[in-house]
């Protein structure tokens, strides 16, 4: 058999398909351990053919300015957590190695102090009047097949985004059920700024950060996977929801804990979800995460990253 090397996927798949209808019997061994190689090679890639084709959106569009002086030249994902890599590197690095090629960046604070390679940009030029959800919604075209978003001012570990990624849903987000623990001493940054998520039979039925701690069952941490068949629930019902009269896109019209649908966080946008039926199911993580809000926040996430522990 002549040495030739095939760089595209979806031909090895086309001369798998060919060649195995001659069948093992009616071939020579050494036939045999070629088509093998191309069944094991097809297997592969259709288990990663849907994170290939399915895009990450992380958005990075807010001043945090919690960090004071640290952000007054730097939006906050492009400070340094470990040698010679920022926030927002060191997660871009995170998602490659689980096999992810397009990666968006939604960018708005300092823009242009974004130069990251590879990597596709949407500005949100009005970052001081909008909020997240917005935010989001500038990388709309980046959703149509399914998406991840990631906030990206927080350093995960590959275990979360690996579970997230597995998890049977066409809706799904990521929940710290042991929130509380890391908030002890937590002094700048007090429990009333989570994310706080109800579950029940796994899935979310409330999402809010004014509520009682104690009624709630884990912390949103900023992870959320949509498939194609998710992400078209999301946009339709966005643009429903920014179009109607119930919820219009202006101030003074409250959309659920936001005082207008234009300053909504992302878990707004769940809760109208879930208020109309959808069911976004709770992936339970264990720590492996740290949200920076906080320059104390920022120190924590350097131990950890410095002890091996994330």
């Amino acid at each position: 058999m002549p040495k030739q090397k095939y760089s595209n996927l979806e031909e090895i798949k086309k001369i798998y398909q060919s060649v195995k209808k001659i069948g093992y019997k009616k071939t020579s061994e050494k036939f045999n351990e070629h088509i093998s190689l191309l069944e094991r090679i097809v297997t592969r890639y259709e288990e990663t053919k849907e994170v290939k084709e399915m895009k990450v959106i992380i958005i990075a569009a807010g001043m945090g300015s919690r960090l004071n002086e640290m952000t007054k030249y730097l939006p906050k994902p492009l400070l340094e957590i470990e040698e010679g890599k920022s926030i927002i590197e060191r997660e871009i690095e995170t998602l490659r190695a689980l096999g992810f090629e397009d990666i968006v960046i939604v960018r708005g604070y300092q823009k242009d102090k974004f130069t990251i390679p590879n990597v596709k940009y949407y500005d949100n030029d009005v970052y001081t009047e909008n909020n997240i959800l917005e935010s989001l919604f500038y990388a709309e075209e980046a959703m149509e097949d399914g998406f991840i978003c990631t906030y990206a001012d927080s350093v995960f570990s590959k275990e979360i985004f690996q579970r997230i990624l597995d998890a049977p849903y066409d809706m799904c987000i990521g929940v710290e059920p042991n929130w509380k623990s890391r908030y002890e001493n937590r002094n700048d940054h007090p429990t009333d700024e989570a994310e706080l998520v109800k579950i029940k039979a796994g899935k979310i039925v409330s999402l809010s950060k004014f509520c009682n701690p104690d009624a709630f069952d884990g912390e949103f941490i900023g992870v959320a996977k949509f498939t194609k068949k998710g992400a078209e629930i999301l946009r339709r019902n966005y643009h429903r929801a920014k179009e109607s009269n119930s919820c219009r896109f202006a101030e003074g019209q409250r959309f659920h804990d936001a005082v207008s649908m234009r300053k909504a966080y992302l878990t707004d946008m769940f809760q109208e979800l879930i208020d109309r039926g959808y069911p976004i199911h709770a992936v339970m993580v264990n720590h492996g995460w740290v949200e920076i809000d906080t320059q104390q926040d920022y120190e924590y996430a350097q131990e950890l990253i410095r002890d091996g522990k994330i």
